[in-house]
């Protein structure tokens, strides 16, 4: 077992992790994201992508993994030296001493020997994955406040049809400023090498190594290609040791979530990942397309289908969800307390960009009343029997990141540019979404007007 009875987070950490070195993280080697439409790769959401070689992986498809880059950070953790990319660990880690960073998740999936074998593997030899993320293409319905048309269709027709955001200093990454073409190098109708490097692999060893595979998008439900793979895992039952999971937003209809439970109903391993930090009006405004009832209803059929596994429910901690995070959990609460424990779980991801947009740029005094909220609910429910101890971790973790941390990464620029590209983003987000920040945030409202 990768924890020993009773083994906080933390005496894993100590026991496993800190033996090998200072900044060792077992997703470099035994996990994966790759974006197959733009032939892009990181070894998890933290570290930014990096570009995946055509001619590598028409020589090895196991190059969509195995890059330069990563046989680098590699390196770099094997002598305890602490990759760039994976600031938001470090930033989370140098709050204190016990602090427990992704890192740790990452790596306790994992087996103790498998983590002894990959510390001590030469850093330039190729690894087989464990874990693997993919994302066919960026189809997707919906347009998320803090998305960007690398990751939606629906984000690129707004910047098609309403042009780049304007007056945004601190975005230095120009999220809100073209159609990002490179994220989708391939039409439907075109040769995809990447997507060809994927199943030429899968096909051949990849289903026979892999723990997990899990398909995320865009919206993974509108790709052709993961229902191509759902069909595979139904005509090949038994011949897999891999489980598949599935990223979804869940802003379908009745009938395609009907047809998807039936295409599901043969994979009694399928776990479902959703997201969502908010509720009612407020959700649909972060998450711009979204249908708030529509989506619990969908959670609702699914969990009573019993055709998954388990739900896993991201939340992406924002400035604008900490109004009603509290009402979230609340209900993500009381599905555990209908279907179980290990029904469905939750975690609390920090968004450190578009920087503007995180929980930091709020006043003191506006964050204080959301950690103390939070705190609250932690005091009230932590010691719940069906809440997981890395849940309870999660929502300690982002009270103590309001009180604690003042700014969303190493290179981010000074508060106030932040906060005036706040207002100048959802002034403009409201224009092009006929959206009303004003009446969907009102404890926000007197700070905003101030911007």
């Amino acid at each position: 077992m990768p924890k020993q009875n009773n083994e906080t987070d933390l005496e894993y950490k100590q026991r496993v992790i800190d033996i090998k070195s200072d900044s060792f993280c077992a997703a470099k080697w035994y996990n994966a994201t790759i974006w197959l439409g733009s032939g892009m790769t990181t070894s998890c959401h933290h570290p930014l992508p990096h570009k995946v070689s055509v001619e590598d992986v028409e020589k090895n498809p196991r190059a969509l993994h195995n890059t330069p880059e990563k046989k680098e950070q590699r390196r770099q953790m094997q002598v305890g030296e602490r990759p760039e990319g994976c600031e938001y660990c470090w930033k989370i880690e140098d709050m204190g001493k016990d602090a427990i960073s992704d890192r740790v998740y990452k790596t306790v999936i994992y087996k103790d020997g498998d983590l002894d074998e990959a510390y001590n593997t030469p850093w330039s030899q190729d690894i087989n994955l464990k874990t693997l993320e993919i994302a066919f293409d960026r189809t997707c319905q919906l347009a998320c406040s803090y998305c960007n048309p690398a990751f939606s269709s629906t984000w690129v027709r707004d910047i098609k049809r309403n042009g780049a955001y304007e007056r945004l200093v601190s975005d230095g990454r120009n999220h809100f400023t073209h159609p990002h073409d490179s994220s989708q190098l391939y039409t439907i109708h075109d040769h995809n090498p990447y997507i060809e490097a994927f199943f030429k692999w899968w096909e051949t060893d990849l289903h026979k190594t892999l723990d997990e595979l899990r398909v995320t998008g865009g919206e993974p439900l509108m790709s052709g290609y993961t229902w191509k793979l759902l069909d595979w895992f139904k005509e090949n039952q038994g011949k897999s040791k891999t489980k598949l999971a599935l990223n979804s937003n869940l802003a379908i209809d009745k009938d395609k979530l009907n047809e998807f439970i039936d295409e599901i109903r043969p994979l009694p391993h399928l776990e479902l990942y959703t997201s969502n930090e908010s509720v009612g009006a407020q959700a649909e405004y972060i998450r711009d397309g979204l249908d708030y009832n529509q989506w619990l209803d969908n959670i609702n059929t699914l969990m009573s289908s019993g055709t998954v596994k388990i739900m896993h429910v991201m939340f992406t901690i924002n400035a604008l969800c900490l109004d009603s995070i509290d009402q979230l959990l609340d209900y993500l609460l009381s599905i555990k307390h209908q279907h179980g424990k290990f029904s469905l779980s939750f975690s609390l991801n920090i968004l450190r960009f578009p920087s503007f947009q995180s929980a930091l740029v709020l006043p003191d005094n506006i964050r204080t009343d959301y950690k103390e909220k939070l705190q609250n609910w932690y005091d009230l429910n932590k010691n719940d029997a069906t809440l997981h101890e890395y849940e309870v971790n999660h929502v300690k973790r982002l009270i103590d990141y309001l009180d604690v941390v003042k700014t969303p990464h190493q290179h981010a620029f000074d508060v106030e540019i932040l906060r005036k590209d706040f207002k100048n983003f959802y002034e403009q987000y409201d224009t092009r979404r006929e959206k009303d920040f004003r009446l969907t945030f009102p404890n926000l409202v007197n700070w905003y007007n101030t911007l």
